[in-house]
């Protein structure tokens, strides 16, 4: 499958809704944590398969801003499994040149996930290869929030005098700041929605939803919705080769 794959082609920015844990530990009789624990593995394949394929960011769904609506017992284990996750890869993503970013208001997570993350931040923080940004605490229209709430704060305090907003003044306020929006969103587990992810940044995402969920993604997945995207026509509002 990797020989159909066209390097000149690779998208730059692949985004990930990684969903489904849940539901594949409920259909194996298991606690909802096993799910988790085994959508672990799934990110480590992908990190390193995009990492192989030469891409320039690749942004993960870990936490949404919502999912401090789950019963605590399950967000505690959350935030240990994410904790051992970053002491079991942060050597091999450092080793790999990849520097580590977080998405979303992460200063609200508990202390010593905030620590190790900031221990992850500064490590990485020269590597010149992917960007791996995990989403944390995100929720895409807070995003924007804190984005208007500065460039305002910009303005009232002086620093910043623009005649008016636009698009690239917001994106500059945005956490993938100086990064290029996705070419591709792929979301697992066949829900058809985007959860209140990227939203500005997605506007003109090719997006690859498969019914697999997240423990079960591999790289021949991956692979799948790259050689997809390669087979599409990107318009961005215009008209294809057809005039259609």
């Amino acid at each position: 499958m990797l020989a159909q794959i066209d390097i000149s082609k690779i998208p730059r920015h692949v985004a990930v809704i990684m969903d489904g844990n849940g539901r594949w530990a409920r259909r194996r009789h298991l606690p909802r944590i096993a799910g988790h624990r085994a959508g672990a593995q799934a990110v480590h394949n992908t990190v390193e398969i995009c990492s192989q394929l030469g891409m320039r960011v690749l942004t993960l769904y870990a936490f949404s801003a919502e999912n401090w609506k789950r019963p605590q017992r399950e967000i505690n284990l959350l935030m240990d499994l994410l904790r051992e996750y970053l002491r079991r890869e942060l050597g091999e993503i450092h080793k790999n040149n990849i520097r580590l970013q977080i998405l979303g208001r992460y200063e609200q997570l508990p202390q010593k996930v905030r620590q190790d993350l900031e221990d992850g931040l500064r490590l990485t923080a020269k590597n010149t290869g992917m960007v791996l940004n995990v989403a944390l605490n995100y929720g895409a229209r807070a995003e924007l929030v804190d984005a208007f709430n500065a460039i305002l704060k910009g303005m009232l305090d002086g620093g910043v005098r623009e005649p008016e907003v636009t698009e690239e003044i917001i994106a500059e306020h945005l956490s993938t700041r100086g990064l290029p929006d996705p070419d591709l969103l792929i979301r697992t587990s066949g829900e058809m929605r985007v959860s209140n992810f990227l939203l500005w940044q997605i506007a003109y995402a090719e997006i690859w939803v498969t019914e697999t969920c997240w423990p079960d993604f591999t790289r021949r997945h991956l692979l799948q919705a790259v050689i997809d995207f390669q087979k599409r026509e990107r318009r961005y509002g215009g008209l294809g080769r057809n005039g259609s």
